[in-house]
């Protein structure tokens, strides 16, 4: 997958189209990214014991990994990513400034 957890990244596609956000957890066998405020849905919630109350809950649901692109550390913009290796490890570079995403 071409983003890691800890990314930012921006929505291509969808109802949240043109959101920035961090992700939060990454699922390669479901190709699927959680993004932090993006593709937030309700959820109804019977009481229980950690949640008393019950009521509606809001909270993001998983996107495709196809619908986002990491964002380009130099411009601010999303990139495509391209692979390199640098001093012996693969490392994810940015395809518009050359920049390495990996810290």
């Amino acid at each position: 997958m071409h983003v890691k957890k800890g990314d930012k990244v921006k929505v291509l596609s969808g109802k949240d189209k043109g959101k920035e956000g961090t992700v939060l957890a990454a699922y390669p066998k479901k190709e699927r990214v959680l993004v932090e405020g993006v593709n937030v849905v309700k959820k109804h919630a019977k009481p229980s014991q950690e949640n008393p109350q019950g009521g509606i809950l809001n909270f993001e649901a998983p996107i495709h990994v196809s619908n986002v692109l990491p964002i380009d550390p130099k411009s601010g913009e999303p990139t495509r990513v391209g692979y390199e290796v640098r001093d012996g490890k693969k490392v994810r570079i940015a395809k518009k400034s050359g920049e390495a995403l990996d810290k």
